[in-house]
This record gives structure tokens, C-alpha cells and sequence, in this order.
């Protein structure tokens, strides 16, 4: 289970300015993607799991190895569920565009996503006039979507 975990995401490039094309290489196609009335992308959804590099991965799949060897397979009682449990992080954000295209705001929806914003940033991050205004107009189109 340990090799043939989610890979590494490159989350450093979860940044202002970045081209709309980057995010779409790394993180792959959007669960969702809201257009302004030109045609232009307004804000992606992205939701993916934050694995783990090949050599972590590598590592621990030679761990439960040797140790499955040494317990007469009885490891696997712990091994499996440990693995399951330990299968990366679940990253889910909210990436709004300007009118160029490039990242403008960045929301961090999940658990797991906004513990690694205060990590990288020292701070909880802020939400900003801008994000909570699109916040709004986004429940406000769930709850017009549910209402129907």
C-alpha cells in the first residue's frame, strides 16, 4: 500500500501571480470552474490528496517488508490499517483568476489545507473583502441550486 501511494503535490506554487495553466499541470483538472460573463475563468475548485515522495514511499514499503518478514506476516494486522490511515493529506482550495488569468486570491477549504496555509504562512490566512464577497455570491448559488 505504501508504494502505490498519491505523489508529492508541489504546493509552493499555490501562489499570487502564478498563470492558471501551472496550477491545471500540477494539481490536474478543477472539481469545479466557475466563468465570469466574458468566457474567463472567474475561480477553480481544486481538490486532490498530498501524498508522498518516491523516496518516503519507497522507505516505508521496505519497512513493512522487512518487517512482514520478521513477524511471520503478522505486521500486516498493523501495517494495513497504518497505511490506510497514513495515505497523505486532503487538499481542497479555492483559486480565483484575474482578468489575466493568474492566481488573485487563494482560499484554503479543507482541514488539512488551511493547517498547511498557517504552516507556510505563520498565520491563519486572512479572508480578504474580496474572497469573502466570493464566498457569499458562491453559497448564495448552492442555496439557489438547492432551492430548484
Amino acid at each position: 500500500m505504501a508504494a502505490n501511494q498519491d505523489d508529492a503535490k508541489e504546493m509552493s506554487i499555490i501562489t499570487e501571480g502564478q498563470p492558471r495553466s501551472v496550477m491545471l499541470g500540477e494539481f490536474g483538472q478543477p472539481v469545479s470552474t466557475v466563468k465570469r460573463a466574458d468566457g474567463t475563468v472567474e475561480y477553480d475548485v481544486f481538490s486532490f490528496r498530498d501524498g508522498y515522495s518516491g523516496g518516503a514511499k519507497a522507505g516505508r514499503a521496505l519497512f513493512h517488508g522487512v518487517a512482514d518478514v520478521f513477524t511471520l506476516g503478522l505486521w500486516e494486522v498493523i501495517g494495513t490499517p497504518v497505511e490506510a490511515v497514513a495515505n497523505g493529506d486532503q487538499m481542497s482550495y479555492k483559486i480565483f483568476y484575474d482578468e489575466h488569468g493568474e492566481v488573485s486570491n487563494i482560499i484554503p477549504l479543507s482541514r488539512d489545507a488551511q493547517k498547511y496555509d498557517r504552516k507556510r504562512t505563520g498565520h491563519a490566512a486572512p479572508q480578504t473583502n474580496q474572497s469573502a464577497e466570493n464566498t457569499q455570491k458562491t453559497v448564495g448559488l448552492n442555496q439557489e441550486s438547492h432551492s430548484k
